[in-house]
């Protein structure tokens, strides 16, 4: 069966997340499954590089499907598009791939965004796209904490009790922060990369880099959280509306010309 990639785009908010529920329960796996159903009637089930939250959006989410009719890759991204309506999942391309590519576990890195807005007026046109404080943050001083959790680690402190993954221990390649106006305050973005995260680990560091930057935390409290390997160590996890999958990176890109 011809194996293909599809790199999607979707606003979170409405969903349960990524993954199947159970049912009446929406996802962004369950509608595009039943568009792929419209194309090829039967059973499918497709696989992701993440497994994003409810109410987390995806701008670079990867997944592979098997279909029987070997698809014209515009044509197939096409027609799930029209069948996707009105959900807010867009199929941004669809590619052919060998049989051995897998979504999830043949990626190399995985990268989110975090945005976080800091004004006294209520958000509007962000509204579910951001998480909203009150006042401004410190951005040298949020910089500093993260420093301590680059590089390998245990992230034991910083992720979900209900975490499946075996191993506490991951790698951080990156934490980048940096803040610019917008009307009425600042808006704080927050990108990291790595192969892989646990559950909840993005929304555990950057609601306590939040604590840091309201001036709640020193910096080196977030080292002295990382070493305590203690859930109960953890700044608090901030709202997942802010929090966007942003890319995923593969040996070698599937959607390349």
């Amino acid at each position: 069966m011809p194996r293909f990639a599809l790199l999607i785009d979707y606003d979170g908010t409405p969903f349960n997340g990524w993954q199947r529920q159970a049912a009446g329960q929406p996802s962004v796996q369950a509608a595009i499954e039943a568009a792929l159903a419209r194309l090829e009637p039967g059973e499918h089930t497709i696989a992701a590089a993440g497994r994003t939250d409810a109410g987390v959006h995806a701008t670079g989410q990867v997944a592979h499907c098997d279909l029987a009719r070997d698809w014209d890759p515009f044509r197939l991204s096409e027609a799930l598009n029209h069948h996707l309506k009105p959900a807010p999942v867009a199929i941004l391309r669809a590619a052919r791939v060998d049989a051995e590519f897998h979504a999830r576990f043949s990626a190399l890195e995985r990268r989110y965004l975090f945005r976080l807005v800091a004004r006294r007026a209520p958000v509007t046109h962000d509204r579910g796209r951001v998480w909203q404080v009150l006042n401004p943050l410190d951005v040298a001083a949020m910089r500093e904490g993260a420093a301590h959790l680059i590089g390998l680690h245990d992230f034991t402190t910083f992720r979900s009790t209900m975490c499946q993954s075996k191993s506490p221990v991951k790698t951080l390649d990156e934490i980048t922060i940096t803040g610019s106006p917008v009307p009425g305050g600042m808006e704080y973005r927050f990108t990291l990369r790595a192969r892989s995260f646990l559950h909840n680990q993005v929304r555990s560091i950057v609601g306590t880099l939040e604590r840091v930057g309201a001036g709640s935390w020193a910096p080196d409290d977030v080292r002295l959280a990382l070493e305590a390997r203690d859930r109960a160590a953890c700044g608090p996890v901030c709202p997942p509306q802010g929090l966007y999958l942003t890319g995923v990176s593969y040996p070698e890109d599937p959607f390349a010309p």
